[in-house]
């Protein structure tokens, strides 16, 4: 089975495009809890209740932060570790963001692929060819999702640069990341954050035809809205089982943006996000 049949049988399955992103903030979570336990209890209780995701991201940088390999420690890796293996479906989304020359980038591949048993990554396109290749070629059934128009706020400090051809730098790199898909994989991706509408919209519309995977972060705590993409989407006919909308800590600890600590019912207050953006979601 390639990614986009995993896609598919996943949106099937679910019956939404609705991505759980896992970017564990400790310090936001119950008092006496491991961030692995937390993730087990909160996919115990979905399952419970019956709330599927269509994808699951855990973001590789919040786990390898809590490594101290020089005292032996890998508490961070090993929680990482023990979520994937308790995730209730896939696919699952390794968001490392790789990108280097092929010889570099083609370890990255093994990381993401071999080591953690990923079914899709995060890449970045700035080294151009010599950096996706590695992922595309050597594992051609998988997902390679490319950076292209960010849902953070200095996206636009590159992104959004005028090219000579009068185009945004982000719309000459859905260009590129339409070739790669047709040359290498189908596989190929692009990350289109839900925060900029506009960009959106334009992107959406050139890759509507094609089916292009897209990872649409950026909903949630930064402000987009799963409405408003799920909107376009189907203004431009865009195929949604191809899409992944998005989102992180307003689904697993929303509170840590009010930098408030969890509180007593924090289960009830998570599972009634979830459930609404799974909703909001839904196919």
């Amino acid at each position: 089975m390639n990614y986009q049949e995993l896609l598919r049988k996943s949106s099937n399955e679910s019956n939404n495009i609705a991505c759980m992103g896992i970017d564990p903030n400790r310090g936001a979570l119950p008092e006496g809890i491991s961030i692995d336990e937390y993730y087990a209890t909160l996919f115990h209780l979905m399952e419970k209740e019956g709330l599927k995701m269509s994808a699951y991201k855990p973001n590789i940088g919040y786990f390898a932060r809590l490594d101290k390999p020089l005292e032996g420690n890998y508490d961070g890796s090993k929680s990482l570790a023990n979520i994937i293996t308790s995730l209730p479906s896939r696919p699952f989304i390794l968001d490392s963001k790789r990108g280097d020359i092929a010889s570099s980038s083609l370890n990255y591949a093994f990381e993401a692929f071999s080591s953690w048993n990923s079914d899709a990554v995060t890449v970045s396109p700035y080294m151009g060819s010599d950096s996706i290749n590695p992922f595309a070629i050597n594992f051609q059934d998988k997902g390679v999702y490319i950076l292209d128009r960010t849902s953070n706020p200095g996206g636009k400090d590159l992104q959004n640069k005028t090219m000579d051809n009068s185009e945004p730098l982000y719309m000459t790199v859905a260009r590129t990341i339409l070739n790669w898909n047709k040359e290498y994989s189908s596989g190929i991706g692009a990350v289109v954050g839900a925060t900029n509408l506009k960009e959106f919209r334009d992107i959406a519309s050139l890759f509507a035809p094609y089916s292009i995977p897209l990872l649409i972060p950026g909903v949630g705590s930064q402000g987009g809205s799963a409405k408003d993409v799920i909107e376009i989407l189907k203004e431009v006919e865009y195929p949604l089982e191809a899409c992944r909308i998005n989102s992180s800590s307003a689904l697993t600890h929303p509170w840590a943006k009010r930098k408030e600590s969890a509180p007593k019912n924090w289960k009830d207050v998570c599972l009634k996000n979830i459930e609404s953006f799974i909703k909001e979601c839904s196919l």
